[in-house]
């Protein structure tokens, strides 16, 4: 899943260098935090919120049945 994000956010983002995810696995669900510059916040995340929503659907669609859940969070 990191890899996946990772992947997605650096194709969106004028700076890849400088975009990261740290995996939290809690005993409920895995949470990925997306950081990526400040310049290109407004590009990971859209208008109204469009392109983060999008980013959540690939990340929740890719995740196995049965296995815990995947939340992203882009600070």
């Amino acid at each position: 899943m990191k890899d996946l994000l990772l992947f997605v956010a650096r194709s969106l983002v004028e700076h890849p260098d400088a975009v990261q995810v740290m995996e939290t696995e809690g005993p409920e669900a895995i949470i990925l935090e997306l950081s990526v510059a400040p310049d290109d916040m407004g590009k990971v995340i859209g208008k109204q919120g469009r392109i983060a929503k999008a980013i959540r659907s690939v990340i929740r669609a890719a995740t196995p049945k049965g296995g815990k859940p995947v939340f992203v969070d882009i600070q």
